[in-house]
């Protein structure tokens, strides 16, 4: 299954509906083809980092000049290796281009500067091979850190710190060391930690829960207490202050001494995008891949609508004004965010000449 260009997570809180494994479901479901549509019928890119080795024939049966190689849809992030009728062409003697503005990169030219060449093998198809990262942009951010080794190469579940249950959610793409993963679960882990104080009662103004060491969680996590789910939204020394009944869960007292539970054990797909499944030392940080911002607000609204619509039976309505004819509904700003996305994203045509 391709990336996704936002999370379940996302969905569910501008919908403002709770988790059940349907709308899980569903709202997966909605985010793989929003983000298809993104790729394919909008921007007409991949916007996902992704290793791989792709082979072009030579230049001059592009109708170009036989130093310039157009990778079209299939753009450059970064090269590993470059070869031309089996002979490696070394770094010093090409450029990816666009220079200035790069990348992604569209095209490889040859450095006439120096004595290397495009062709040499003894057809023109498939004469030129390129191993390196495939995509749009490689925007990365630190997100926390391994609790523990990941020891096997096949296990599927990692535990992570609070910061990284903050910042990660179904749908990340994530990097530890070289190896990429998808996340594809969350489950709920022992924090380690007890309800303290006077414990919390069953009222929703009852949102001080206190723990041993307020520095082991993180603002925005989600915290489990019995059957009840709960934000934090703000951390005061060992005081978390929390939302509570979060995720459609139901109000109730928690003793003190209760152990609080978090989403800190994730589910991956291993060896993800072209890397290779590799094994992990506890504390080693985890990094998470980021489309671009106009590319995940537009997944998330696309995704909103999709969910809205099914549930409806793809029947909703509107009506500009009375006595008008009914159209499906479509808000003008999800079209002028399509707009913006493609203007700022979009792959535009190329016209090539000799």
């Amino acid at each position: 299954m391709e990336p996704v260009y936002a999370t379940r997570e996302d969905v569910q809180r501008a919908l403002d509906i709770k988790l059940t494994a349907r709308n899980s479901a569903q709202i997966d479901r909605a985010l793989q083809s929003a983000s298809r549509g993104v790729d394919n019928d909008l921007c007409h890119r991949r916007f996902y980092p992704e290793i791989a080795t792709k082979s072009f024939n030579w230049p001059d049966s592009q109708s170009a000049t036989s130093w310039r190689l157009w990778l079209d849809e299939n753009e450059l992030i970064s090269v590993t290796t470059l070869t031309s009728g089996g002979t490696t062409i070394s770094s010093g003697d090409f450029f990816l281009e666009p220079d200035r503005y790069g990348p992604p990169y569209n095209r490889i030219e040859i450095n006439l500067g120096s004595s290397a060449a495009f062709g040499g093998g003894d057809t023109h198809q498939r004469d030129i091979t390129v191993t390196g990262l495939w995509g749009y942009r490689l925007d990365e951010t630190s997100v926390g850190a391994l609790t523990a080794a990941v020891s096997t190469t096949t296990a599927t579940s990692m535990s992570v710190n609070a910061a990284a249950s903050a910042q990660v959610g179904v749908g990340s793409v994530l990097r530890v060391d070289s190896e990429r993963m998808l996340v594809t679960n969350r489950t709920m882990a022992d924090t380690g930690q007890n309800v303290g104080g006077s414990g919390l009662t069953a009222q929703a103004n009852s949102v001080t829960l206190t723990v041993t060491d307020g520095t082991a969680f993180e603002v925005d996590e989600i915290l489990l207490v019995e059957s009840e789910r709960m934000l934090i939204v703000d951390i005061a020394g060992n005081q978390l202050t929390v939302t509570r009944a979060w995720d459609g869960t139901v109000l109730a007292a928690h003793a003190a001494g209760v152990d609080i539970y978090a989403p800190r054990s994730l589910i991956v797909t291993r060896g993800a995008l072209g890397t290779t499944a590799a094994t992990h030392s506890s504390s080693t940080a985890v990094v998470r891949w980021d489309p671009p911002g106009l590319v995940r607000d537009l997944v998330i609204a696309d995704a909103e609508n999709r969910v809205l619509q099914e549930q409806a039976g793809y029947a909703r309505t509107s009506k500009a004004s009375s006595g008008s004819k009914s159209s499906a509904v479509e808000t003008l700003s999800l079209d002028l965010l399509r707009e913006r996305v493609y203007n700022a994203h979009g792959r535009k045509a190329r016209l090539r000449s000799v």
